[in-house]
């Protein structure tokens, strides 16, 4: 392959200068704020994005935050606690001050290189943070992390090496920006003005599964543990494992099932066949013949209904959802059947593009993928031994 000449070519010989992420890099803290204040500041459309755990973010005004807790420069955001990774950003912005960032002040030194070798060694930190009860890093655990400097004797050829692997890299990830826009557009279609809708709590609605499944009814088609559902809504894979004993909950044609541990994992399906799982997979049957069942499902599978959960769950380390708080949990409702089932149909056509493993956006994504983690870790392989100075 001339690309495959091309990276080896670009690489061949190079030596590389370990170094201390915290000395290339310059560390910045975030803006005092609780999740409360930044709900109650944000403007849709502001310039300033506000960063907190998970997926919560908020937009403001220059003047809603101190001034010296802006940061203009681009970046890379640690985001610290819970679903701990790194996020480049190149616009004005601001986090809570538990998480930090970097920039770089240094000509020779690109920060999206930093950044694509820090998501390469994404598990490094996440593994560090498992070992608290609620998992999270500190700030020696980044800036002790030794980043590689490629042919730190020849300027030019390490700044050029850097470029040169940014845009290769940045070429592989086009395609899941553009999933983040469906997302986006998911977000706008299940917002309504007052009076559109009912705001009804989930159980009003529908309730837990009270119908047990004898285990000689399953197989590893229509059994689903929490392990076989997929994570960020992508339905689920057969079982490896079958119960060989007992009664399980059931499931039937048009439950949704939630997987129940870890609930930032976002694993969720809708049943197209009667089955069964266990505690750890929840299963929300409807009750109310208002309320279309896909369109429940397609509630349940957006992002503010796992950033609900997980306020709600219960243990640091394990966090399980709180059945009782779910079945709390407010949502709206049109009230005209034809404006829900318009809706679903949208939504189940961006599900067709990001959610499939067999057609449309998400196949490509995937191979892109694939090609993406080969090329990263070629790209980033350099010789030498990996030390901080």
């Amino acid at each position: 392959m001339s690309e495959m000449h091309f990276m080896e070519k670009l690489l061949h010989g190079v030596e590389v200068e370990w170094k201390a992420l915290g000395t290339v890099l310059v560390r910045t803290k975030g803006t005092k704020i609780t999740a409360g204040q930044m709900k109650e500041i944000h403007k849709d459309a502001a310039p300033v994005k506000i960063f907190a755990g998970g997926k919560t973010v908020a937009f403001v005004d220059f003047g809603d935050i101190p001034a010296k807790d802006v940061n203009r420069e681009p970046s890379i955001i640690v985001k610290s606690r819970g679903v701990i990774e790194f996020e480049y950003y190149d616009k004005s912005f601001s986090h809570k001050n538990e998480m930090w960032s970097y920039y770089s002040n240094n000509d020779l030194i690109n920060i999206k290189y930093i950044y694509h070798f820090l998501k390469l060694n994404e598990h490094y930190f996440q593994n560090i943070g498992s070992k608290m009860q609620m998992p999270q890093i500190a700030t020696p655990d980044t800036d002790k992390f030794p980043v590689p400097i490629p042919c730190p004797e020849n300027q030019k050829k390490s700044v050029n090496i850097q470029a040169e692997i940014v845009r290769i890299l940045d070429a592989f990830t086009e395609l899941t920006a553009r999933k983040k826009q469906y997302n986006y557009y998911r977000d706008q279609l299940l917002s309504f003005e007052e009076g559109e809708v009912e705001w009804k709590t989930l159980g009003e609605v529908a309730e837990y599964s009270k119908t047990r499944i004898n285990y000689e009814k399953l197989d590893e088609t229509n059994y689903v543990g929490v392990d076989n559902l997929l994570q960020n809504r992508a339905g689920k894979a057969e079982s490896n494992y079958v119960p060989t004993a007992g009664n399980l909950t059931e499931y039937r044609d048009g439950d949704v099932l939630i997987g129940n541990i870890r609930p930032y994992l976002q694993k969720i399906w809708q049943a197209d066949r009667v089955g069964g799982t266990n505690g750890d997979v929840l299963v929300i049957h409807p009750t109310d013949e208002a309320v279309n069942p896909r369109y429940l499902f397609q509630v349940l599978a957006d992002g503010k209904f796992f950033d609900y959960n997980m306020q709600h769950a219960k243990g640091a380390k394990m966090p399980r959802g709180n059945k009782t708080k779910i079945m709390d949990y407010r949502f709206p409702v049109p009230k005209n059947p034809a404006e829900q089932a318009r809706i679903v149909a949208i939504l189940d056509k961006f599900d067709a593009l990001t959610n499939s493993i067999t057609e449309g956006l998400p196949r490509e994504i995937a191979l892109r993928q694939k090609q993406y983690e080969h090329y990263r870790n070629l790209l980033l392989s350099f010789k030498g031994k990996a030390h901080a100075n």
